[in-house]
């Protein structure tokens, strides 16, 4: 069986949303929509944006779970809660955070103002030194990655510098696709 390599399945960055870390989150909901909208030749949707700095250089990425927890600012007062709800706690106990931090007390009540307001670089994730991967890595590199980390993407490199990103999505369907071509 030929081996899949990363830049078999990766989108490359000039078809992935991307946006500068000085735009607003309106103009990053923007970028994402405009991207989706030309890219047709895949199955799954963009979920998350690129974020680019200086150079134009990725520097991160915005998550739906980021454009969520950038619309509720009190989010930040709590600290690192990503596996909170992995860690056992109950349904209650974080009904009860959300009440005792005020979180969600207003709904949506100026959105508009917010998307408008909010900074990307201001909620926008970090990638870890695990998120990214080489272009020319095996599919069984990259799956190891993607379970290891729990990611739904990483970047992808080339000569240090990120020319795409792999999604979990696409790996997923690469891996069905195989194992339907299976002669059980």
């Amino acid at each position: 069986m030929q081996t899949v390599k990363v830049k078999d399945l990766m989108v490359p960055l000039a078809e992935y949303a991307t946006v500068s870390q000085e735009a607003t989150l309106y103009e990053a909901v923007v970028a994402l929509e405009e991207a989706q909208a030309k890219f047709h030749q895949r199955k799954y949707m963009h979920r998350a944006i690129l974020v680019y700095g200086e150079n134009k250089k990725i520097v991160g990425k915005l998550s739906q779970l980021d454009v969520l927890r950038g619309l509720e600012p009190g989010y930040k007062d709590i600290g690192d809660f990503k596996n909170i709800t992995r860690s056992g706690y109950s349904v209650s106990f974080i009904k009860s955070i959300m009440k005792s931090h005020a979180l969600w007390q207003k709904p949506l009540d100026n959105i508009c103002a917010k998307a408008g307001q909010i900074k990307v670089k201001e909620i926008m994730y970090t990638p870890a030194e695990g998120e990214y991967v080489r272009e020319d890595a095996t599919l069984d590199e990259a799956v190891h990655q993607l379970v290891f980390g729990h990611h739904q993407s990483l970047l992808v490199t080339r000569n240090g510098e990120v020319v795409g990103i792999l999604r979990l999505t696409d790996v997923f369907a690469e891996l069905c696709r195989i194992i339907k071509a299976c002669q059980l």
